[in-house]
């Protein structure tokens, strides 16, 4: 009945069973100065809260040591790793787009980039509106070949990048 307390109380039986096995050696360490006159089960009692209570002591300290130890590191968040991967997968497309002819690179930046319509893209260069369309499938077919041949990302998830304005 003790045991199934203390794991109620401190919620991991790891810790139940040591205190547990902790308290009975107390016992037969100290059992030449027990007095058979009193009762075993107080005495059992008190030994067994002292370990719960020492035992919950040493885990807030361990609590408050690995906050102070956080405290004083160095400020490296994730927010960190993912602007440096975000910069790295720019310059990656960065050099996709350069494998794409000046004409074909002008018309997907417009589209993607600039967010402009193909209709509105056909107009400001003087060509129709399947030509963009034409020259955006060719783009993105080239660069689906590119990353897939260099890089360690799916294509897909790149091209979605790259169509989001990453």
């Amino acid at each position: 009945m003790i045991y199934f307390a203390m794991r109620f109380f401190l919620k991991s039986r790891e810790h139940a069973e040591d205190i547990f096995q902790d308290a009975f050696a107390i016992v037969w360490q100290s059992r030449h100065f027990i007095n058979p006159n009193t009762s075993f089960s107080s005495y059992l009692y008190t030994i067994m809260r002292n370990r719960i209570l020492n035992q919950l002591r040493d885990l807030a300290n361990q609590d408050k040591l690995k906050q102070q130890i956080l405290s004083q590191a160095v400020n490296y968040s994730n927010d960190t790793k993912d602007e440096v991967f975000v910069n790295d997968l720019r310059l990656f497309i960065s050099r996709a787009l350069q494998q794409l002819t000046s004409r074909q690179r002008e018309i997907f930046e417009m589209s993607r980039e600039q967010q402009i319509s193909h209709k509105e893209i056909a107009e400001t260069l003087g060509i129709s509106v399947n030509t963009v369309q034409e020259s955006i499938s060719t783009s993105l077919r080239a660069l689906r070949t590119y990353l897939e041949k260099n890089s360690v990302l799916s294509a897909d998830l790149i091209l979605l990048l790259i169509c989001l304005n990453l």
